[in-house]
């Protein structure tokens, strides 16, 4: 089993949970992707519900955050897929953070949840802005500043094996696949 812990945090659309599992998958580490998705799913609220909560109670973070840092402390090695899973993992050997256009993301949301272009793309920018409104207030974190990570990937005109592909070289240059 090895030992390395990954963080690789995106905007929603940006592919950090597909790359996240594929990348897990492929070095045989733990998966953990625990968001206010999961947790709206645990609670029986929609996304939409749980989001208008956190909106007005950083609990709901707070909840999340320590779940998911939680669950990788549990783990010799595992991936760590969040928005802001390269701040909350300190420990993690590589932080990846990938990117994408506004226009990327909606089409590919639109595409994986259905819905309509243009009120996916607001709803989404919206989104955006709430999130790095939380993050500032809740944790001093600017989402926008992802200059602690060690790596940065546009992921436009990648499909998520290639920005496998790009992750796991990194990882090699680093000598982190070495560990067991």
């Amino acid at each position: 089993m090895k030992t390395v812990k990954i963080a690789i945090s995106g905007k929603s659309g940006c592919g950090n949970t597909t790359v996240s599992r594929m990348i897990a998958e492929k070095l045989g580490l733990c998966f953990i992707n625990f968001t206010f998705r999961t947790l709206a799913k645990e609670r029986n609220l929609s996304l939409d519900e749980v989001l208008g909560l956190a909106a007005r109670d950083d609990s709901w973070d707070r909840e999340v955050d320590r779940r998911q840092v939680e669950l990788a402390g549990k783990e010799k090695g595992c991936v760590l897929g969040s928005r802001l899973a390269i701040w909350m993992l300190p420990e993690a050997g590589l932080k990846v953070y990938l990117t994408a256009t506004p226009e990327t993301r909606a089409a590919r949301i639109v595409k994986r949840e259905g819905g309509d272009l243009k009120e996916v793309a607001a709803f989404t920018a919206e989104r955006d802005r709430q999130d790095r409104e939380r993050y500032l207030r809740i944790y001093n974190i600017d989402n926008d500043d992802y200059s602690l990570a060690n790596l940065v990937i546009d992921t436009d005109t990648l499909e998520p094996s290639g920005i496998v592909s790009l992750i796991i070289d990194e990882l090699e240059r680093l000598r982190l696949l070495d560990e067991s």
